[in-house]
Order: C-alpha cells, then sequence, then structure tokens
C-alpha cells in the first residue's frame, strides 16, 4: 500500500471514530482513548467501548448542601468473568438550566473507607463519572458495591441522578 493509500486509509478511520463518538452520548464520552499497546491476544484487553448499561433507580437532585449517599451494586449473575464500571450520571432538566461540575461534589468510597473527591465529566448538561478508571472484572457470583456521596454546592442546582453500571464484551 501506498503512503498515499494509508493516508486516506487513517483519515477514513479517523473520520468515522469521531463521528462514532459525535453522536454516542454522554456515556461514551466518559471513556477515554486507547493508548497503543501491544498486547499477546485481544482477549487480554477489555474492549474500550460499552456494550450495555444496567440502569438502577434514579433520584431527585436534592438542591441544599446535605451529602447524600448513592450506592452502585451489581452481581455477575453469568458462568463467565465480566468487565463492568459503576457510573452516575447527574441529568440536567430538559429545559435547563444545564448543570455545571461545580454546582456538585462527587465524592467515592475507597477501599480503606475515606472518601475521594471523583472528577466529573460533561456533555449537554450531564455530569459523569469516568467510566475507564472504574472498571473491574467481577467473577461469577462475585458482587460489586461502590459507595458515592454528592453534596449540591449551587442550591438552584436541578436535575436528576442516575446509578447504572456499563457492561464490556
Amino acid at each position: 500500500m501506498s503512503s498515499k493509500n494509508r493516508l486516506r486509509a487513517a483519515l477514513v478511520a479517523l473520520v468515522v471514530g469521531l463521528t462514532g463518538l459525535a453522536t454516542a452520548g454522554p456515556a461514551m464520552a466518559a471513556t477515554q482513548p486507547a493508548t497503543s499497546v501491544v498486547s499477546s491476544t485481544a482477549q487480554d484487553e477489555a474492549p474500550l467501548v460499552p456494550t450495555a448499561f444496567v440502569d438502577l433507580p434514579t433520584s431527585d437532585l436534592k438542591a441544599h448542601s446535605d451529602r447524600h449517599k448513592i450506592e452502585v451494586t451489581y452481581t455477575n449473575d453469568t458462568a463467565a468473568d465480566v468487565t463492568v464500571a459503576p457510573q452516575l450520571l447527574v441529568s440536567s432538566p430538559d429545559a435547563g438550566p444545564f448543570l455545571e461540575p461545580t454546582d456538585v461534589t462527587v465524592q467515592q468510597r475507597t477501599t480503606d473507607g475515606c472518601w475521594k473527591t471523583v472528577q466529573l465529566g460533561t456533555q449537554t448538561g450531564t455530569l459523569f463519572t469516568d467510566l475507564t478508571t472504574a472498571q473491574r472484572v467481577l467473577h461469577p457470583g462475585e458482587t460489586l458495591t461502590t459507595a458515592y456521596r454528592l453534596t449540591v454546592l449551587n442550591p438552584a442546582a436541578q436535575g436528576t441522578v442516575q446509578p447504572r453500571i456499563a457492561l464490556y464484551g
């Protein structure tokens, strides 16, 4: 393949990738691009894009400074290992105003029981936690439980909190 054809192929791949990301919405924006890593087999790497989501019960964003605990739980009830990632979405009302990351603080409980502030991404009024750093492999019968603490900093903030689990592969 000539260098001119390789350049065209690379440009087409880039355009296809960007088009897919632009239409994918907040869930896909929460995933980060892959770095170049050589793997001995394709099974050694978790897929970069979730194949499905398990939506958990939503709640209204309570606009005051109290901390609200949110627990995201998922059990692998299959016979195979499953890669999952817990995620919180904080969605603005359809009519606006759009939420900003400075309107809320989200913290996650670490394995040693401390609270760690989580960076939020934003896309079209939806705030979300990152999927790539939250990925875990659950063995058959294992349960993932992730505790979050959400504090509303802007008393005028309105919206919905939607916890969910991203499934890979």
